[in-house]
């Protein structure tokens, strides 16, 4: 098993970028294979995607010592540096790239600016195990912007699009999203592979104990985060193939300041963390934290709010399959930076 996950991580890149071919081939060249896939959807919560999510995270969370997170939570100023770029400068950083990228296409331009409004409580925990990041300072991380998600999604949503945006000269746009729709996505997405990690790592451990856990189980299962990320990638790449393929140029306009986000908030939140003294693992932790977005909250309140075929749930959409490749190359650019600035 130790073999199969060093080989797929070898070639991670690699596979992913042939998952995503296969996707956007399978979207355009099998017939409604959008309808197909819609068809296993509960509410705005696509069952596929859901399960791939949930597997994908599961490994890493089993690897957490949850009892460890009061102790990484110590460090006070990367803990403000973190909240405050995450919360304040992020939201504001997308509003901004929004209104100068896509004010000529007012449905993408609110799109992205609901992209920016949570970070991310997904995939950023398969991020920071690529890049060898804090597991129990990630969690940690997590666990509170789900949180902070839940109680102040719909006053950001309000704040910035009814109160900032008439001040850039946008008529204020209506955003109604209840806390409990937001608590049962982050539930879906978050509460259950956490709720499955926790019970599962506490059970071992009681009936077979932490050695065998680590050594044998965790071994085994750790394979599953890349083979359930190449096929979330395949999924979400067949729903938008059609698309991606007959309306190239509006990816490319919803993409562009979404990898123009991501470079920025990368590298603000790195050298920030290094200033405050961030070992490298915390660093790595709180870096892809800030720069990963809530793509799956983002995408279930623009269908409940605007309509599955609207632009602002294809912003929602284009998101996590810009995301993809680009935390990809940035776990790369982590390694770099680590091999430079930490010896």
């Amino acid at each position: 098993m130790k073999t199969k996950l060093k080989f797929l991580d070898r070639f991670l890149t690699l596979w992913i970028f042939l998952a995503m071919m296969l996707g956007v081939g399978i979207g355009y060249g099998v017939p409604n294979v959008e309808a197909l896939l819609n068809q296993f959807s509960y509410g705005t919560t696509n069952i596929p995607l859901a399960i791939g999510l949930i597997l994908m995270m599961y490994p890493p969370l089993v690897k957490v010592d949850f009892g460890k997170i009061p102790t990484v939570f110590k460090n006070v100023k990367l803990l403000t540096a973190s909240f405050f770029i995450t919360w304040i400068v992020g939201p504001f950083l997308m509003f901004l790239l929004a209104i100068f990228f896509l004010k000529d296409y007012p449905e993408y331009m609110t799109g992205l600016i609901i992209i920016g409004l949570a970070p991310c409580i997904a995939m950023v925990i398969v991020w920071n195990e690529l890049a060898g990041g804090n597991r129990e300072l990630v969690a940690g991380l997590v666990g509170v912007n789900s949180l902070l998600q839940v109680f102040f999604f719909s006053a950001y949503a309000y704040f910035y699009l009814q109160i900032v945006a008439p001040f850039f000269g946008i008529e204020g746009l209506s955003l109604q999203v209840s806390m409990s729709e937001i608590a049962k996505t982050v539930g879906v997405y978050l509460g259950i592979p956490f709720a499955a990690a926790v019970i599962s790592r506490w059970l071992i451990i009681q009936i077979k104990g932490l050695d065998w856990l680590n050594r044998s189980f965790i071994p085994r299962i750790s394979p599953i985060t890349l083979i359930a990320l190449l096929f979330t990638i395949v999924v979400m790449f067949s729903l938008k193939g059609a698309q991606i393929v007959e309306i190239p140029m509006d990816v490319v306009r919803v993409a562009i300041p979404l990898v123009v986000f991501f470079i920025i908030m990368f590298f603000l939140m790195f050298f920030v963390g290094k200033k405050v003294g961030a070992n490298y693992a915390e660093n790595a932790a709180v870096s892809f934290t800030a720069t990963g977005n809530n793509f799956e909250l983002a995408i279930a309140v623009s269908i409940g709010v605007f309509g599955l075929n609207s632009g602002q749930a294809f912003a929602g959409v284009i998101g996590p399959l810009v995301e993809v490749p680009a935390l990809i190359l940035l776990v790369k650019a982590a390694q770099w930076l680590k091999k430079k600035y930490y010896k």
